[in-house]
C-alpha cells in the first residue's frame, strides 16, 4: 500500500464513522410503552437534536473540504484536514454519548425516581414565577437529571460550555445524583436546582459584586472579601434551598455537611464551597431572618455540641474572628437585598416562603405516615418526607415509594399564587 492509498482508506474509513451519526429519541434509547411516564419531554428531545444536528452540519462542511481534491495536497495537509474533522466528530460523539446516557435512564428502575426529581425542579421555576411573573423573559426547559457516580449532587447549568464536551454548549439544565442520593428527601437537591436558579435569573455576577462591596465596607479586609466573593454562589443555592424547602432544607444541608472534625473545620484555599463549619452559621442566621428563630437556635446547638473549636481547627483566624459580625451581612446582601435583574426585589420576595408553610409541611410528613397524599407543592414534599424519615414512624424504602409515586402520579401541585407588590 503506498502513501496515497493508506490515506484513501484512512479517509474512507472517517467516512464509514459519519455515517454512524445518528438522532436520538425514544424508541432509540431503548424506552419501552411502560417508561414513557418517566421519559423527558419531547422538547427536550427535539433540543437534543437540533444540537447533534448542528454538529453533524459542521463535521460534513468539514468532510468536504478534505474530500475535494485532497489527493493534490501534501500528506501533513490531508492529516490536518481530517484531524479538524475528527475533532467535531469527538464533539459529535460526546454530545450523543451524553444525550443517549441521560434519556436512556429513563428506561431503568432508576427512571420514577428521575421523573419525581424532574418534577420536583419544575416545581421550583413555577415558585418563582407565580411569586414573581415575567422574571422569565422566555420558556425555560425545566432541568433534567441522571444518574452518575460522585459523592454529592451536582448540576450543569444552561447555556455553559462543557469541558466533557469540548466547549458545546449544554442546551438545558442537567442535575447529576449520585447512585445512592435518589430519595426525594435529599435537601441537597434543592441546592443544585437553586444553582440553576441563580444562573436563569441573571443575577450571578451582581450578586458577587454586592458581596465583596459589602465585606469590604464592613471588614475593610481584602482576604475577608476575596473568600466570601468565592463562596457566594454557594452560598446562594443554601440560602434559596431553604426558601424552597424551609427549616427541613437547612437540617438536611447540615445533615450533608456532618463529617468528622478535621474535615468540617478544614478551610480550602481556592475552594469554591464554604468552609462546612461556618456554612452552618450561614444556614441558622437564614432561618432566624425567616422567622423560624427555634429552629436556628436548636441547628446551632446541635452543631456546637458536634464542633468546638477548642479542640483545633485548621481554619484562618480572620476568618473565625469575623463570622459573629459578617455571616449576617452576608445572608442579608445575598437573600433581602434588592437586585437590578430582580426587577428590584429580593430573593425572598421571588421564593416566598411564610410560617403557614412550614405547618402544611409537617402536617404533610404526618399525613405520609399515615399512607395519605398531603396536597404539598413538590418541593415543600421534599421537606415533608425529610421530616417524617426524621421521626421514623416509616421505613425509608415505604416513604421513597409514596413520596415518589405522588410526584409521579398526581402531576405537580401548584402553589397557591400569592400576591406580590
Amino acid at each position: 500500500m503506498d502513501l496515497r492509498q493508506f490515506l484513501r482508506a484512512k479517509i474512507n474509513g472517517l467516512s464509514a464513522r459519519l455515517s454512524r451519526l445518528a438522532r436520538i429519541d425514544n424508541a432509540f434509547v431503548g424506552l419501552r410503552p411502560q417508561d414513557m411516564p418517566y421519559a423527558p419531554s419531547p422538547r427536550h428531545v427535539q433540543v437534543a437534536n437540533e444540537h447533534l444536528a448542528a454538529v453533524e452540519q459542521r463535521i460534513r462542511a468539514r468532510f468536504a473540504t478534505l474530500h475535494e481534491g485532497w489527493e493534490r495536497r501534501p500528506p501533513q495537509r490531508v492529516l490536518i484536514d481530517i484531524a479538524l474533522v475528527e475533532r467535531e466528530l469527538d464533539r459529535a460523539r460526546r454530545l450523543f454519548g451524553m444525550f443517549y446516557e441521560v434519556f436512556a435512564q429513563r428506561g431503568t428502575s432508576f427512571g420514577p425516581a428521575l421523573a419525581a426529581h424532574d418534577a420536583i425542579a419544575e416545581d421550583c421555576y413555577q415558585a418563582i414565577r407565580q411569586a414573581a411573573p415575567r422574571i422569565f423573559d422566555t420558556p425555560l426547559l425545566k432541568p433534567v437529571c441522571y444518574m452518575e457516580h460522585g459523592y454529592s449532587p451536582a448540576t450543569m447549568r444552561r447555556g455553559v460550555q462543557l469541558s466533557r464536551l469540548l466547549g458545546e454548549a449544554n442546551p438545558f439544565p442537567l442535575i447529576r445524583i449520585p447512585w445512592d442520593r435518589d430519595q426525594p428527601w435529599q435537601s441537597v437537591f434543592l441546592h443544585e436546582v437553586a444553582h440553576n436558579l441563580q444562573a436563569d435569573l441573571g443575577i450571578w455576577q451582581e450578586n458577587r459584586q454586592a458581596v465583596l462591596r459589602r465585606i469590604m465596607g464592613r471588614a475593610r479586609d481584602p482576604f475577608l472579601a476575596t473568600v466570601y466573593g468565592r463562596w457566594h454562589k454557594e452560598i446562594f443555592a443554601d440560602l434559596a434551598a431553604i426558601l424552597l424547602g424551609g427549616p427541613a432544607a437547612a437540617w438536611g444541608m447540615a445533615d450533608f455537611l456532618a463529617h468528622p472534625q478535621p474535615r468540617t473545620m478544614t478551610y480550602r484555599p481556592g475552594g469554591a464551597h464554604p468552609t462546612a463549619y461556618l456554612r452552618v452559621y450561614l444556614l441558622a442566621e437564614m432561618m432566624r431572618r425567616m422567622g423560624f428563630t427555634g429552629d436556628a437556635t436548636k441547628l446551632l446547638r446541635t452543631w456546637q455540641g458536634l464542633y468546638r473549636p477548642q479542640r483545633g481547627h485548621r481554619i484562618p483566624a480572620p476568618l473565625m474572628s469575623s463570622a459573629p459580625r459578617l455571616i449576617p451581612d452576608v445572608v442579608d446582601e445575598i437573600a433581602f437585598q434588592t437586585r437590578r435583574n430582580l426587577a428590584q426585589r429580593a430573593l425572598v420576595d421571588i421564593i416566598p416562603f411564610a410560617r403557614e408553610d412550614e405547618v402544611a409541611i409537617r402536617a404533610g410528613a404526618r399525613e405520609i405516615e399515615a399512607g395519605g397524599r398531603p396536597q404539598l407543592a413538590p418541593r415543600h414534599l421534599v421537606s415533608a418526607a425529610h421530616y417524617a424519615l426524621g421521626r421514623g414512624r416509616i421505613t425509608a424504602a415505604a416513604l421513597a415509594r409514596r413520596v415518589i409515586e405522588q410526584l409521579n402520579g398526581t402531576g405537580l401541585q401548584r402553589t397557591p399564587l400569592r400576591r406580590v407588590a
